[in-house]
């Protein structure tokens, strides 16, 4: 039996839940209409006018939530304060409402983090996202594909011009991934700086296509 705990948002009781039934139901979900290549708002379900003109490296992009109260205050409890039932909520969301994305994946991609970080935080939270869906669609976890070669600053300290600059050659492959499908998972995309980059590494290495399946969206760009 799992132990009972209170609900993050609200504080009633919820069995053995992060969150009860009727505040997961009210969490601020992403809307259907975002566009399905970067995440922001689109024209319709349409690509917006940014990834029409100027294409990232990535091909889709699947957001659970918008990066609002009170799914901020989750992922960071998750991050900072290593509240890891919140891991499990949102890894249990991910793999449930998003059984079709990626149709035909090879390989589940969690966002790697640098050695020092990992050390620092003793988990990686993308890791711990990302394992109830590879358990869901049977795939594997790509836990030694990439590697983080750099400890860049965490991007919620920079402005959008720092945050674009700053992961530049940060990933490092010497994996082939030809002709492969890979879904990378991460808990916020904020400018999608950091998981093109990623994109671009795995595409070098033969990927075909790779889609962002992140947790939360920011509801504009920084």
């Amino acid at each position: 039996m799992l132990a009972p705990q209170d609900c993050f948002v609200c504080g009633a009781e919820s069995a053995g839940d992060a969150v009860c039934e009727a505040c997961a139901g009210a969490l601020p979900d992403r809307p259907q209409t975002a566009c399905p290549r970067c995440g922001l708002p689109g024209l319709g379900g349409g690509c917006c006018a940014a990834c029409e003109r100027d294409k990232p490296a990535y091909d889709a992009t699947l957001a659970l939530y918008d990066f609002v109260f009170p799914v901020d205050a989750m992922v960071h409890a998750l991050k900072y304060r290593h509240r890891l039932s919140m891991a499990s909520f949102f890894g249990a969301a991910l793999a449930a409402r998003a059984q079709d994305f990626g149709a035909q994946a090879d390989l589940i991609l969690p966002m790697p983090l640098h050695p020092r970080r990992l050390a620092e935080r003793g988990f990686n939270q993308a890791l711990e996202l990302a394992r109830p869906l590879a358990r869901a669609r049977g795939l594997p976890l790509g836990l030694a594909v990439v590697r983080k070669m750099r400890d860049i600053p965490a991007q919620a300290g920079l402005d959008r011009e720092a945050r674009l600059r700053n992961p530049r050659g940060v990933f490092e492959c010497d994996v082939s991934l030809h002709g492969q499908r890979v879904i990378v998972v991460d808990d916020v995309m904020t400018t999608g700086a950091t998981l093109g980059e990623l994109a671009r590494t795995l595409k070098r290495q033969g990927a075909s296509w790779v889609g962002n399946l992140v947790v939360a969206r920011t509801p504009a760009p920084y």
